[in-house]
């Protein structure tokens, strides 16, 4: 694959300058080097545009850039034209905070673009390109999307050091508002959810006053907050403290890409319940699939009931692929739902719901039971990569 790859570059050093770019050559070259450097769009961005006789290539990736460059011959270098993100048309606001209390983010830079994921009001995160009104932005999972400008307050490294370091609290019900005065009979500012991030200003009677990222104030019942310092540097949880978030969203509806209380997807729904006990896992279920320690519930590729009730404890990941309905095994996973324990799961799907993996249970699922691939601790495995303690991603903290 490497000697291909080397040989597939090299060959278009012919290419001379006096002559018509090969559009497709360089888009087999481009093809291989994605494949190569950044085979996930979900955490790399890699694109390569044609225009007339000039190539315009960008990437989050370094090495896919560098690779790019090397397809040229030396005297074609002025057709090409290479950047490696975050754009420089940002100048220093390469740094963003989520100013609403749920912001979408998308596949592509519009509206009517499939949904990808959510970030949350006070959700640090990084800005890579602007184009038309909307931003491609990188949140804390490492997950790439694209979110309308209006969503999130763009800011400069000292401005952003300063929202890092201000005095915070988190909100933590399950829904609310904030208000324009201490009453909560007074106009509403935003809604809010738990989970959402708030900058402290005074307090006032039984209510706080609070900033948003972008300048608004507004003030919030202080009963519904908890200082932002405590939620971060809470102890590691255990099973209970996941399952019990777990279950305050019983009955929320399945909502592709949403990871909030107003609708989430299978990923954001295990997402959701980690980050709101303080822990950073990846965003899609294939991508939280290949993190944690691997457990042992298959026997010939196919469920062991037995092995999930040895083997499995609550708070464990279970994963699912939609391929073995069709008979094929290795396929992608699809799905994925948070054990229990006694055979039990608890799912998005359609709503969230707590499904068995036990044919004789009364909430038997066996849709999804007969397409188990996987499970994995997470737990155990905090601060490995990939899974992290808010308290310990630096996007959430200033260094000192």
């Amino acid at each position: 694959m490497k000697r291909c790859f080397f040989f597939l570059v090299c060959g278009l050093f012919s290419l001379s300058a006096s002559a018509q770019i090969d559009t497709a050559a360089y888009r087999t070259i481009a093809n291989a080097i994605q494949k190569k450097f950044a085979p996930d769009k979900r955490s790399v961005y890699f694109n390569v545009r044609f225009k007339a006789d000039s190539v315009f290539v960008e990437s989050t990736s370094v090495q896919a850039v560098e690779a790019f460059e090397k397809s040229f011959a030396n005297d074609a270098k002025d057709k090409l034209s290479v950047e490696v993100l975050p754009a420089k048309q940002l100048k220093d606001l390469v740094y963003g905070v989520t100013t609403i209390s749920v912001a979408n983010n998308r596949s592509q830079p519009f509206h009517g673009a499939e949904l990808m994921t959510q970030t949350l009001l006070g959700t640090p995160i990084q800005i890579l390109k602007k184009q038309g009104g909307f931003y491609l932005v990188k949140s804390p999972d490492g997950y790439l999307a694209w979110t309308d400008g209006g969503s999130i307050a763009l800011m400069n490294q000292s401005k952003f050091k300063e929202w890092q370091a201000a005095k915070k609290v988190v909100f933590v019900n399950d829904y609310g508002h904030a208000f324009t005065k201490a009453d909560i009979s007074s106009a509403r500012v935003s809604d809010l959810v738990n989970g959402n991030i708030l900058k402290v200003l005074a307090t006032e009677g039984t209510f706080t006053k609070i900033s948003f990222p972008d300048g608004r104030e507004a003030f919030v019942p202080a009963h519904q907050l908890t200082d932002y310092n405590a939620w971060l540097k809470r102890p590691v949880p255990n099973a209970d403290a996941i399952l019990k978030t777990a279950q305050t969203l019983i009955g929320v509806p399945y909502l592709w890409g949403g990871t909030s209380i107003k609708g989430v997807d299978c990923s954001g729904f295990t997402k959701t319940a980690y980050f709101l006990n303080g822990v950073i896992i990846p965003r899609d279920a294939s991508q939280q699939a290949l993190v944690g320690e691997k457990l042992d519930v298959l026997e010939n590729d196919s469920i062991n009931v037995e092995k999930c009730l040895k083997n499995l404890k609550a708070g464990d990941l279970m994963f699912f692929s939609a391929a073995k309905r069709r008979g094929v095994n290795g396929g992608r996973v699809s799905h994925t739902a948070i054990y229990m324990g006694n055979g039990e799961f608890i799912q998005s799907a359609g709503m969230v719901k707590i499904s068995s993996i036990l044919p004789t249970a009364a909430n038997y699922d066996e849709y999804q039971t007969k397409t188990l691939v996987g499970a994995r601790r997470i737990l155990t495995q905090i601060d490995q990569p990939e899974i992290t303690k808010v308290e310990k991603h630096d996007w959430y903290f200033s260094k000192k």
